[in-house]
């Protein structure tokens, strides 16, 4: 297993930030990693994500949002959590050099990648990975967190469960065929927002994630190609 390199960077106002760079020796691409709301960069999740990825030759920059370095349970104004997305992608430019860059994260860190993506493009990212985009709240579908999709000319990949409480399908079918060949979509069977399936499902939490990573990888290198 590839050791992660701890590392720092700063976010302006905002202050400095804690990243976790795991890198293989025949890494071909670079994941800007963006944590969930309620769980910061080492997350058993985000662990198992990053080590999978590497396994499959993909290094991943993770990092924490201000609030979570600081032990808040607040996440930051959306304004914070753009600069701190473009600032991690500054990083990672900086110490991946020569690798191709893909930004994203799980949930509420791939909707503010997103959001910055829309606003101005962050340098270098040649598309948006989105860990379980979390399109609505929990029990209130709506599709208003989509609009700033529109504005984003990357392309970009959806893995979703099909039991996603923040993100119904009847919902998140049309809003990623609207965007045309921009979006891919990527279906786990049977897994809700944290790629978790039950017992009748037949499967276990392991084989879905090694299901979803094989589809972010084949996506990765159509893009790089």
């Amino acid at each position: 297993m590839t050791a992660a390199r701890e590392l720092k960077f700063d976010v302006g106002s905002a202050g400095g930030v804690s990243a976790l760079l795991v890198q293989p020796k025949d890494a071909w691409a670079c994941y800007v990693f963006a944590h969930g709301a309620g769980a910061g960069m080492r997350h058993a999740s985000m662990e198992a994500i990053a080590a999978g990825l590497a396994e499959r030759g993909i290094a991943t920059f993770r990092y924490q949002f201000p609030y979570m370095e600081k032990g808040s349970k607040r996440p930051d104004p959306p304004p914070i959590a753009q600069a701190t997305v473009r600032a991690a992608v500054a990083e990672a430019t900086k110490v991946c050099p020569g690798l191709p860059l893909f930004a994203g994260g799980k949930s509420f860190g791939g909707r503010m990648t997103s959001q910055a993506q829309a606003k101005a493009p962050l340098d270098g990212v040649k598309g948006l990975v989105f860990f379980g985009f979390p399109l609505h709240p929990a029990g209130k579908p709506s599709t208003d967190r989509a609009k700033h999709l529109a504005d984003i000319k990357l392309p970009m990949a959806f893995l979703q469960g099909t039991r996603d409480a923040l993100a119904e399908l009847s919902l998140l079918q049309p809003v990623v065929k609207d965007l045309g060949s921009r979006a891919t979509l990527h279906l786990a069977d049977g897994a809700d927002h944290s790629f978790h399936v039950l017992k009748s499902s037949g499967r276990n939490d392991r084989e879905v994630l090694a299901e979803i990573l094989d589809a972010f990888v084949a996506w990765v290198d159509q893009v790089v190609r």
